[in-house]
């Protein structure tokens, strides 16, 4: 059987060392993961673990230059550890999550705020706040041979050159193998998965033209400009 028109080419995001790509499945994110971003969000400094998706051609691959979306007067960042995987299963025990990474990347988590807190005013899905095109920049992936598993080490960003967020992923409420493991329970996860593991406080509004800078120890860099 054939497709009446071409499909869509598979999304790739590039793998530091190398020149192959990571073959991307689904790109799932984890909601208010840092207390202190909980905080500054109205909510619980730690409450279960909550997701949401963005469509994997969401992605912007090695960063550059990024539309600023429409229909938002207040576009916010988000710097996130991203988990890719290279494995995956439903109700993955505690004790083996981690057998599933293949790696770690940064990205940015972009949100039009004003569009997501319209929606929970009204009771309605975050999807056009949270999956616009483009809002999913992604630094290149650094496999796990490269790079132990971060249990610590520092998260930040810059806007312009000014510090706007600033943490450590040992700060997160739920370690990366409790989201792999809590996760599973939820959906079948697989090599292609990408899992957006939270943002630590400082998160504010961008403008058009902003350089947004985004970086983890011993994971990579990233750098945005809102074009």
């Amino acid at each position: 059987m054939r497709y009446i028109f071409p499909p869509a080419p598979q999304v790739g995001v590039a793998i530091a060392g190398s020149d192959g790509l990571f073959p991307v499945r689904r790109v799932y994110c984890v909601g208010r993961n840092y207390a202190d971003h909980a905080v500054e969000m109205g909510a619980d400094s730690r409450e279960p673990p909550f997701f949401f998706s963005k469509p994997a051609d969401a992605l912007v691959s090695g960063g550059g230059d990024v539309p600023y979306p429409p229909a938002t007067n207040n576009l916010q960042h988000e710097v996130e550890l991203v988990v890719a995987l290279a494995s995956g299963g439903a109700d993955i025990p505690l004790s083996r999550a981690l057998e599933s990474v293949y790696g770690y990347a940064v990205g940015l988590d972009l949100t039009r705020r004003d569009l997501q807190l319209a929606a929970k005013d009204k009771g309605q899905p975050w999807d056009m706040s949270k999956g616009f095109d483009h809002s999913a920049p992604i630094a290149a992936i650094q496999p796990l041979a490269a790079n132990a598993h971060p249990a610590s080490a520092a998260i930040w960003l810059k806007v312009n050159g000014q510090l706007r967020q600033q943490g450590d992923v040992q700060q997160m409420s739920w370690k990366v193998a409790e989201v792999i493991a809590n996760l599973s329970t939820y959906v079948t996860l697989a090599a292609g998965d990408l899992i957006f593991t939270g943002t630590p406080a400082g998160v504010s509004k961008a403008q058009r033209g902003d350089v947004l800078e985004a970086g983890i120890a011993g994971v990579g860099e990233l750098t945005v400009r809102l074009v």
